[in-house]
């Protein structure tokens, strides 16, 4: 076992695994983020706070019973690098992390602890054949895996694709995602508390959309919950 440990350690002389954090080599016990990096995440508590930012920016947009995020996101920041490397640099297993992460501590907080699905925010199956994956979907894999609870990927669908929002004012956003999500399976969800999930919110246009359809279902309660907020 002790040679795998050396052999180990000398791979990383020549190929070390770096922070996406901060670009440091990482030391043989670190992974994805040093030390330094997910001491100093910028953690939001906002799941301690029933009024919090992202409550009151959804509030009136949507039906939803909570809304929270883990981290906060500013410009040149470990976070805006971190979100790099999952969304554009092939590494959706740092949000997988940070969704364990954070699931850890939703499901000892009593608002999210009765959830029954967690359910991720579509791509378009074009930008999700581009990408190769949906970063929304790894942080909700992340979550569903840490608070023990089924993910549903399948039944929310994107069915209309959208040009990239940052082409819109804060307020044409609504307009642009409006009716672009459909049902597949309103059966099985019926009757559920959603955990509904995205990488980032900003205006929350795109979460309200898709918090909208799952609250039409009979009996269906919709919370949120993304990795960052802008």
């Amino acid at each position: 076992m002790k040679l795998v440990f050396y052999w180990k350690d000398f791979l990383s002389l020549f190929f070390p695994e770096c922070c996406f954090g901060c670009g440091v080599a990482l030391l043989y016990q670190e992974k994805f983020l040093c030390t330094t990096c997910l001491y100093h995440l910028p953690l939001t508590y906002f799941h301690l706070d029933s009024n919090n930012e992202p409550t009151r920016q959804l509030r009136g947009k949507c039906d939803f019973q909570n809304a929270t995020a883990m981290l906060f996101l500013s410009k040149g920041s470990r976070v805006e690098r971190i979100l790099y490397q999952l969304k554009y640099n092939g590494h959706p297993e740092i949000g997988y992390f940070l969704g364990i992460k954070y699931g850890e501590v939703l499901r000892r907080t009593s608002e999210y602890a009765d959830v029954d699905l967690v359910v991720p925010v579509p791509l378009h199956r074009k930008r999700q054949r581009k990408r190769g994956y949906n970063q929304a979907e790894y942080f909700a894999r992340g979550l569903a895996t840490s608070m023990s609870i089924p993910l549903d990927n399948v039944n929310l669908a994107r069915t209309i694709e959208t040009s990239s929002q940052t082409m819109y004012s804060r307020l044409d956003r609504y307009d642009n995602v409006e009716g672009i999500f459909d049902i597949l399976n309103k059966e099985t969800l019926t009757d559920k508390h959603i955990l509904l999930v995205d990488d980032v919110l900003t205006t929350g246009a795109t979460l309200a959309s898709a918090a909208s359809m799952l609250s039409g279902i009979s009996g269906v309660r919709v919370s949120i919950a993304t990795l960052a907020r802008a």
